[in-house]
């Protein structure tokens, strides 16, 4: 597009000299205000209530705002009171029906104190986003009173504004959506840095929330990848992502919440192992079944079904790529099924389980034709699946491998290193990569499977290199030398369970860790930060997720259920402000009582770096866009001036 023909299109937008000038003017002043809060978020897996707790909690952020405002006019018991309203205003409000004399008295005073908590919260935005941000329905009336004036003959305007919500039976819902308000405005902008799926059950909600709401913006996890590539078709993907979530007893969310059918697979299961106990695939349950409750008999049997069926489809992947360099983990061909043995690494060892009467030991990796409809059916459900496959295009929209931000770096799981402190190179199809170039690839070829195989190709044949970043030693999102599911399901001794993480997880320790990794992303390591999850930090063991001299810090403290045992805590979640970056560190989240009362507990704050001055929006990557803007507006003033382009008024 030429600059005459760009200037044309912005010129249907601002077709006067005098709508540019109040443009730059807005735009010019909106650099002059502070850079607003960004708020990280890690491995979430499928907890949807911890996660909206931390989102509408701002992770704490709304509790200092509440202290700063009310904490010499309300007791500590009052400030609680108001935490609460926020984080869960239905509940809240339902507990103060049954407690409250008069619950219109108290909706009034609490509807005073929300609105000064919100006028707090959006001072760092312009009216109109503020606007944006408010409910349509009710955006004309809380517009009004966060803007409120002093003036005394406007006091009685604003009390008869609220007199009317209680009188015409709208407090209930005014207060709702200002709670919303105050936690959207709370977070301008919030940071998903990987695993929304997998363990956890509400891997739906957290989607739908995620597309409900704006500023959003995800670093693909392993957990994700892996049901990118299922929702792409690929068998490896489809079949583990299965097993995992039938491991963890989530029936509800694939049958109901995504509409996948497991039939196939439970009959077949069923059939196959009558009398096998499956005593090793027992369902993890964390959370039990409401409207499809599999029994766990049944639900052993088809965990063990689908991991036969994923070991199978494996081997076939590795045979059909032997670019990936995971012969190793052909583990079926090396089964002695005479002597109930098989051979890891060179090393043999006894079977705990050999009934295995789908799995021919001359052609291992053949699916029976039962098998075959098993997955034929799986792949339809999935690739019909409307809502899973919106989820999925939303996170190949909104998400990559990593992203750069205001000089500071975010990704998911690690960068690959040498044992000697070196950016590994990798060599994939052909060609050597590391660091930056190695991620930038993976991720072309993610958006590549996706969009636009290769010729020859389906996408789910492509979409075998997201199989390949879940598993592989040299997955920038796995981390590991090998993934020893086989193991753990087959063998007994627990030294071949042993995962080892790869050299990433010492060298980041050290400080020129991080600046090795920030200048090969073109960032300054004097002022660039990274911030990274997937392996949760274990604090009960000592471990602190400030790393590399508080220049990289892991994020994932495990919020998933499954890790509350190990870590000793609920998670960490990171906060960036215009001054300040903090780590929050969350105690497990605790569900709605039987009696409407919810305890929320306080997270843990350190305050990480405190800045001399407020960063604006003008030395922030949103300010150099406005700056872009200012200039094309500028160039349209003068094709105005000079007659090159007629105004319309």
């Amino acid at each position: 597009m030429s600059d005459s023909q760009f200037l044309n299109l912005l010129a249907e937008k601002y077709p006067n000299r005098r709508a540019v000038r109040a443009e730059i003017i807005n735009l010019k002043a909106i650099l002059a205000l502070p850079k607003a809060t960004e708020f990280f978020l890690s491995d979430n897996h499928g907890e949807y209530e911890a996660f909206r707790y931390f989102v509408r909690s701002g992770s704490g952020m709304i509790r200092m705002r509440i202290d700063e405002i009310f904490g010499d006019l309300l007791t500590e018991h009052e400030r609680d009171d108001l935490a609460a309203l926020i984080y869960n205003p239905e509940a809240e409000m339902a507990r103060r029906e049954k407690t409250e004399p008069d619950f219109d008295a108290w909706a009034k005073v609490a509807i005073r104190r929300l609105l000064m908590v919100c006028r707090v919260v959006s001072n760092k935005y312009t009216r109109s986003k503020v606007k944006k941000r408010l409910p349509k329905d009710m955006s004309y009336i809380m517009d009004e009173l966060l803007f409120a004036d002093n003036l005394p003959d406007r006091h009685k305007y604003y009390d008869e504004i609220i007199d009317s919500i209680i009188e015409y039976d709208s407090a209930r819902i005014f207060i709702i959506e200002l709670t919303e308000a105050i936690s959207n405005l709370t977070v301008d902008r919030l940071h998903i840095i990987g695993d929304i799926f997998d363990r956890g059950s509400g891997s739906p909600e957290i989607m739908d929330y995620l597309m409900d709401n704006r500023g959003i913006d995800i670093q693909w996890g392993n957990h994700d990848v892996l049901w990118m590539g299922a929702a792409c078709g690929n068998r490896s993907c489809i079949a583990t992502m299965i097993r995992i979530n039938v491991r963890y007893n989530n029936f509800d969310m694939l049958e109901v919440g995504y509409g996948i059918n497991l039939r196939p697979l439970a009959t077949l299961a069923e059939h196959i192992y009558a009398d096998d106990p499956c005593e090793f695939f027992k369902p993890n349950v964390m959370e039990v079944n409401k409207y499809d409750p599999i029994p766990p008999e049944l639900a052993a049997k088809m965990h063990k079904m689908i991991s036969v069926i994923q070991f199978k489809l494996e081997g076939q992947d590795i045979k059909a790529h032997p670019e990936y360099r995971l012969d190793h983990r052909n583990l079926l061909e090396k089964i002695d099924f005479k002597k109930g043995t098989v051979v890891v690494d060179g090393e043999e060892y006894p079977m705990r389980d050999m009934n295995l009467p789908t799995v021919d030991p001359k052609d291992p990796y053949k699916l029976t034709e039962e098998e075959e409809e098993v997955m034929v059916a799986l792949e339809s459900s999935i690739l019909n699946a409307s809502k899973l496959q919106r989820h999925i295009e939303y996170i190949f929209s909104q998400g990559a491998l990593y992203k750069v931000l205001n000089g500071n770096l975010f990704y998911h799981g690690c960068i690959p290193f040498t044992d000697e402190g070196e950016l590994r190179e990798v060599e994939f199809c052909g060609r050597k990569y590391k660091g930056a170039a190695y991620i930038q690839m993976l991720d072309e070829r993610i958006r590549e499977a996706r969009y636009n195989p290769p010729e020859g190709q389906t996408s789910a044949e492509a979409a075998s290199i997201m199989w390949y970043l879940w598993l592989s030693e040299n997955s920038p999102l796995f981390g590991k030398d090998k993934m020893t599911t086989f193991e753990r399901y087959f063998i007994e001794d627990k030294a071949t369970h042993k995962e080892i993480k790869v050299p990433y997880y010492k060298l980041i320790e050290k400080e020129e860790t991080a600046d090795k990794i920030l200048k090969d992303f073109g960032l300054n390591p004097k002022i660039g930060k990274i911030l990274n999850g997937h392996v949760p930090v274990k604090l009960k063991d000592g471990q602190t997720p400030i790393k590399a001299n508080g220049k990289l810090f892991i994020i994932d403290g495990g919020i998933s259920k499954a890790y509350h045992k190990t870590t000793g805590i609920a998670g960490y979640t990171a906060i960036m402000t215009s001054k300040h970056m903090y780590l929050a560190e969350h105690k497990p989240y605790e569900p709605l009582r039987e009696d409407g009362t919810q305890v929320f507990h306080r997270p843990v704050m350190h305050l990480i770096d405190s800045a001399k001055e407020r960063l604006l929006i003008r030395e922030t990557d949103n300010g150099d866009e406005l700056r872009n803007q200012i200039s094309n507006l500028e160039d349209l003033y003068d094709a105005f001036k000079n007659g090159d382009i007629k105004e319309i008024y």
